[in-house]
């Protein structure tokens, strides 16, 4: 009995010592705020909770969207047995005892076990394929919680065998809200009554959490917890604010969905002649630890895929903020990465040379080998001018323009076709004359 009142003391004394985000985590659905996309009324994962009829699950997307919040409310309202795993600290052989306990749980007590995956991105394939035969057998109903994308982070097997619910990020309106209803939530260890959090401390917060519910509680504690109090008052400002969180959370793991998609976004400013755009995803990426190689390696890309023979420039100086970068660094790189970028957005566009070289590829593919002529063949090998190699060629130099009319193959137009865009406009003018000439021949 001492044991007992022991424990329950101890458990007691964890809970109140949680962070704030733990302590007013929600309860059951109708305290959930947020992911109505999903869990609105009427929705299917709703309904499929409600009922105590889901199936193996993939909770998908940011920290702090409620993922873990809501694999608690479902252990909450199930009659299966729950048993919660963290794939940081969890083995193979942690994961087979516990699979085993499953079967035999249902073999002998007919009930059902849900089996709560959290961070499951962080399972290699072999304790991924572990979960397998019992997913597929009824043994457990899974559901895993990954701020990875499940398509990249997750084996296709079990991919095929659940559904997938992606968790959006909380717009700093809901964050607001969800605050100021802490404020007033009976775990909060406080008296409501005084305390007063200005309006622009709260919108601070929710600005610089990035949608995530945990690091804006967290945020509001240490402002809690840090501001003197005044006449048995606690006033929460913006500077105060401003203190307990001091940096922007950027939501990029350098390997999944943030970079690919900053990456992308980054691109297609600069295709779309935005420099301001291009400028602000490239920040985003530098200041979340991307390396400085590899923006200068997309911007050298862009600048032959997007610019092109419009601005023969842009590559050459795409070409020098890459090499100046090797041994320049960080955080003076910066600039040039800058210089660059903002060139590339605002130069004309033509992707005429990108699309050739495309077409080029396909047609030695895919269409008959084209013969190399021979007035153009090598004709300095031994034994080259008595097979004919070379003869009748015209060397271009001895013409007027230095263009003499010859077949060189393929038909200039066959693949590159210059726009009126920039520099290559002269290009297309060169051509057309080029041409004209080849008709009068």
């Amino acid at each position: 009995m001492a044991e007992d009142l022991f424990e329950n003391a101890a458990a007691e004394r964890m809970r109140k010592e949680a962070p704030l985000a733990r302590r007013i985590a929600p309860r059951t659905l109708d305290d959930f705020v947020g992911q109505e996309h999903i869990l609105g009324p009427g929705k299917l994962l709703r309904r499929a909770i409600e009922a105590d009829r889901i199936t193996s699950l993939l909770l998908y997307g940011p920290p702090g969207t409620g993922k873990t919040a809501l694999a608690r409310i479902i252990a909450m309202r199930t009659k299966s047995a729950f048993e919660p795993l963290n794939a940081v600290t969890s083995g193979v052989k942690e994961l087979r005892e516990l699979l085993a306990q499953a079967k035999q749980r249902r073999i002998h007590q007919q009930k059902r076990t849900i089996v709560f995956v959290d961070e499951i991105h962080r399972f290699n394939k072999a304790q991924q394929d572990a979960l397998l035969p019992d997913v597929e057998n009824g043994n457990i109903t899974m559901i895993g919680a990954t701020t990875e994308n499940p398509f990249f982070s997750v084996v296709a097997p079990l991919l095929s065998r659940s559904q997938i619910f992606e968790f959006k990020r909380h717009t700093e309106e809901a964050l607001v809200g969800l605050m100021r209803r802490a404020l007033t939530h009976p775990e909060l260890g406080m008296d409501p009554e005084t305390i007063t959090v200005d309006d622009d401390a709260l919108a601070h917060i929710a600005r610089y959490a990035e949608g995530d519910v945990r690091r804006s509680l967290n945020a509001l504690e240490v402002a809690l917890l840090t501001t003197p109090v005044v006449d048995e008052k606690i006033h929460i400002t913006l500077e105060e604010a401003r203190e307990s969180i001091q940096r922007k959370l950027l939501h990029y793991d350098g390997t999944g969905d943030g970079h690919y998609d900053a990456a992308s976004a980054f691109i297609k400013s600069m295709r779309g002649s935005n420099p301001d755009s291009a400028l602000y995803w490239m920040a985003r990426m530098l200041e979340a630890g991307e390396t400085p190689r590899f923006v200068a390696r997309r911007i050298c890309i862009a600048a032959a895929e997007d610019v092109g023979n419009a601005d023969p420039m842009a590559l050459v100086l795409a070409n020098a903020a890459f090499q100046t970068c090797e041994f320049i660094g960080m955080p003076e790189a910066r600039i040039m990465l800058a210089q660059a970028v903002t060139y590339i957005a605002a130069a004309p566009k033509s992707n005429a040379a990108y699309t050739a070289i495309d077409a080029a590829i396909a047609a030695v593919r895919e269409e008959k080998t084209t013969e190399i002529p021979q007035h153009l063949q090598d004709a300095h090998y031994k034994g080259a001018k008595r097979l004919g190699h070379g003869a009748n060629y015209q060397y271009a130099h001895d013409f007027e323009d230095n263009y003499v009319p010859q077949d060189y193959g393929v038909p200039r137009g066959t693949f590159y076709q210059p726009t009126e865009n920039g520099k290559e406009a002269e290009i297309k003018a060169w051509m057309e004359a080029l041409d004209e000439r080849d008709r009068k021949a």
